[in-house]
This record gives C-alpha cells, sequence and structure tokens, in this order.
C-alpha cells in the first residue's frame, strides 16, 4: 500500500542515498515540465525513488531489482516491468538514464546516449543534465538537500 510506505532512509552501510528536488523539462509542440521532491537510494542494480509532490503527497514510488522494477503510483496503481526505465517514463513523460544518473550523482562523468551533463555544481548540490537527441530536447535540473 502506497499511503503506508516508509520514506527511504539509508541502510546501515548503505552510502548511495540522495535526497532533493528535481525539475524535468521537455521541450516540443507541447512543452511538458515535471518537478517533485525526491528520495533516491542504491544503485542502478537495487534500488528504490520516491517522488514526492511540492504539498507533500506521494506521487510515486519505483522499486527496483534482479532485473525487475515496480511502481507504485499516488492512485494506489501497482505496475511492473522488467525496464526501470520504461516505468520512470510512465511516470516523468520522458526518458531519464537512471543508470547513468547514479553516476553522475557520484561526481563521475559518464555518457548516456543524447545526454550530457553539467557535474561543476555538484560540490553545491547541483546537477543539470540536458538531452539533444533524441528529440524533444530535455533538461534536468536535481538540487540536493542531503
Amino acid at each position: 500500500m502506497l499511503g503506508c510506505a516508509q520514506p527511504l532512509k539509508p541502510r546501515e552501510g548503505e552510502e548511495n542515498f540522495w535526497s532533493g528536488r528535481l525539475a524535468l523539462q521537455v521541450e516540443g509542440q507541447a512543452s511538458q515540465s515535471f518537478s517533485a521532491l525526491f528520495e533516491l537510494r542504491g544503485s542502478a542494480q537495487t534500488g528504490g525513488l520516491v517522488l514526492i509532490s511540492p504539498l507533500g503527497s506521494r506521487l510515486a514510488q519505483l522499486d527496483w531489482k534482479d532485473g525487475h522494477a515496480q511502481l507504485a503510483t499516488g492512485a494506489q496503481e501497482i505496475r511492473t516491468s522488467d525496464s526501470l526505465e520504461n516505468l520512470l517514463q510512465e511516470v516523468t513523460g520522458t526518458r531519464i538514464p537512471i543508470a547513468t544518473l547514479f553516476n553522475w550523482l557520484q561526481g563521475t562523468q559518464a555518457t548516456a546516449p543524447g545526454w550530457e551533463a553539467d557535474l561543476s555544481g555538484l560540490a553545491d548540490g547541483r546537477l543539470i543534465a540536458r538531452r539533444d537527441n533524441p528529440a524533444p530536447k530535455a533538461t534536468l535540473r536535481i538540487a540536493l538537500t542531503e
């Protein structure tokens, strides 16, 4: 049950935990944007992501492990997939390179097809990544709080 889900907390010895705000702007005929508070833990192989509205309600919770992903939405819907990126796209409206995002958040410049990240603000908790190809263009901005 999504309403009873606990916030993500790093497990004992778990270093990969980030929280903050993210904003995603997608250009095109029908420009769209998505913003949320987030908590991200784990790695590209095993982890979880909670997206929270600015008013504090849970928009979605994604959990993944061993090549399987599950999405629980605020509407109490649960979907599963072999592709974490596909489920994340359902929530945000565009494809985000989640495996590469973990590298970026750890300060490692990594490549994802069409995406380029600016890690120069990471020491101040800021990350900006842009996708030019494939269309439509997209900009992902992250402001970390922890």
